[in-house]
């Protein structure tokens, strides 16, 4: 896997390339809030690289036959934890789970995998976050909750 240098604009986009790969696709949804959001204008990067990193993302865990079962919400730790310490700023810490939620929530639906990542995400940076994101089972549990109204609305 490749490594960035640490609070990159590239770091923090591998994050929320994980969040949007993490349901086992990319729907135009989710697509679209890329767009809306300018991922790659709030992360400091040109418009074409954040596409750039989605695909060298998907090649590293090609390549290194990473487990990544995103529709099992079963992500490899040995590789996603070196990740998540990419990234120690809090306020960078901060714009990337809003930005990882925003992508995850596009399409109005939380797969396992897209769970799992948030959970492993808000488990890691929880102490440096505001307190009202601390908690990831806090987190989770209000994203499941909007979902089911949202599906049943």
């Amino acid at each position: 896997m490749r490594t960035y240098p640490r609070n990159s604009p590239q770091a923090a986009a591998r994050i929320v390339a994980l969040a949007l790969i993490s349901d086992g696709h990319v729907c135009s949804s989710e697509e679209r809030a890329l767009d809306k959001l300018d991922i790659a204008g709030e992360l400091g990067l040109a418009p074409t690289q954040f596409a750039q990193i989605v695909q060298t993302l998907c090649e590293d865990l090609s390549i290194t036959h990473a487990t990544f079962e995103p529709s099992a919400g079963r992500i490899d730790p040995s590789i996603l934890g070196p990740l998540i310490e990419e990234i120690d700023d809090p306020v960078l810490r901060r714009k990337v789970v809003r930005l990882c939620v925003a992508v995850t929530a596009a399409d109005n639906f939380l797969a396992d995998g897209e769970l799992a990542l948030l959970a492993a995400v808000l488990d890691a940076w929880g102490p440096s976050l505001k307190p009202a994101a601390r908690r990831s089972d806090d987190v989770v549990r209000t994203l499941r909750a909007h979902y089911r109204t949202a599906a049943t609305t």
